[in-house]
């Protein structure tokens, strides 16, 4: 991947008289729109360098590694018939992660007139898939368990075709920058490729030994958390509070209103399809939190570092400011928000809900899904007006 950017830096331009003269590499032109400071080029030259350096691209690939192994053990390979039977999930996930989200990314670009660097790292973040972060934040607020984890499965599997188009289409308006003109879909493609392996064990762990797929996805779940902290205090202290202050302000107003764009949005379509109060919660967290471990693997893997400079950190401030937000939420919904009734599960449905995330909370969670009402009567319609069955 680096020697094709190596190699189309070193060209050389013929004059009348025969001689050559070589032309300025494409790092040397973009370092300055990368968000390096002027006189920041050989601190930041030097961390790029390091073994710690290449450290932390190790573990940036097992932290997404994990993530993904985490994913594939919430899917249920039993109730993937019902489910593409009834693709509401996969409908939602088409439109949300790679509807709304690319397009909310590129007009956030253009309203706050950002350069090409932050303008294609905004769009990388904006057309990746859904998250975990989506799945904990649904148990909270008594979400529909089965539709967020068929949106995330379901949008990760897309993004392999869907993320490298979106991200095409939306970063044409930057064309003529050399950044856009050389941009790695290949390389980005590769490693969402690559994902596949660590969901696939996941699936199989899932399907053979439950207790150990229960126990992946806790220690999945809680290196989310973790992963992005180290990473955030080891990019911050290695390459110092003056990288991070070469970010542009409407940069991190970017990183702010993103996330809250996406849980609106959410909760707009879900409202057109006239889903439960439920699923409309669940829609919305499933669209504005992003995979944001996706993105800064494909950032620290497929990017040379010295063009992407301090933009690398713009994924973990999406993470910072998505979980803080998506937070507010659960906060609001667990004072003000929660539903006037209670919702039972229906009789014989158990076996049908994914019980992946159910242990992890004292309590079980209701037994509801997306798809059709069901009713014994219209006692039981007055008394359960959103009870839905799986």
């Amino acid at each position: 991947m680096d020697s094709s950017w190596e190699e189309r830096g070193n060209l050389t331009v013929s004059s009348g008289s025969g001689s050559e003269s070589p032309v300025p590499s494409p790092a040397a032109t973009w370092a300055p729109t990368a968000g390096l400071a002027p006189g920041e080029d050989s601190g930041s030259a030097s961390f790029w360098n390091t073994p710690l350096n290449q450290a932390l691209s190790v573990f940036v690939a097992l932290a997404l590694f994990v993530a993904m192994l985490g994913l594939g053990c919430t899917v249920e390979l039993s109730q993937l018939g019902a489910q593409l039977r009834r693709p509401l999930g996969l409908l939602l996930a088409l439109l949300c992660q790679f509807g709304l989200m690319p397009f909310v990314a590129f007009l956030m670009a253009l309203v706050f007139a950002l350069d090409e660097v932050a303008a294609v790292t905004v769009l990388l973040c904006g057309c990746c898939p859904g998250g975990n972060l989506s799945n904990i934040m649904s148990l909270l607020v008594n979400g529909d368990m089965n539709l967020s984890i068929i949106m995330t499965t379901s949008s990760t599997l897309l993004a392999l075709v869907l993320m490298p188009l979106c991200l095409w289409v939306y970063s044409r308006a930057w064309i003529n920058t050399p950044l856009v003109r050389l941009l790695p879909l290949g390389a980005v493609t590769m490693t969402l490729c690559s994902t596949l392996l660590p969901i696939g064990i996941g699936v199989f762990i899932r399907y053979r030994f439950t207790r150990v797929a229960d126990i992946l996805l806790k220690v999945s779940l809680w290196s989310l958390l973790v992963s992005l902290v180290i990473l955030f205090i080891l990019t911050g202290t290695m390459l110092g509070p003056d990288l991070l202050a070469t970010i542009p302000a409407t940069v991190y107003v970017v990183a702010v209103l993103m996330p809250l764009a996406g849980y609106a949005c959410g909760y707009g379509i879900a409202t057109l399809f006239h889903l439960p109060p439920h699923c409309k919660r669940t829609v919305s967290l499933e669209t504005g939190c992003q995979n944001v471990q996706l993105c800064t693997a494909i950032l620290k893997l497929t990017f040379p570092p010295e063009l992407i400079g301090s933009m690398y950190m713009f994924p973990l401030l999406y993470a910072l400011f998505q979980a803080a937000e998506a937070g507010l939420f659960v906060l609001v919904y667990k004072v003000y928000g929660k539903d006037s009734y209670k919702q039972e599960p229906l009789v014989g449905e158990e076996e049908d809900t994914n019980i992946s995330y159910k242990k992890l909370k004292e309590e079980e969670m209701p037994d509801t899904s997306y798809g059709t009402v069901t009713a014994e009567g219209h006692a039981s319609v007055l008394m359960e007006p959103m009870q839905t069955a799986l």
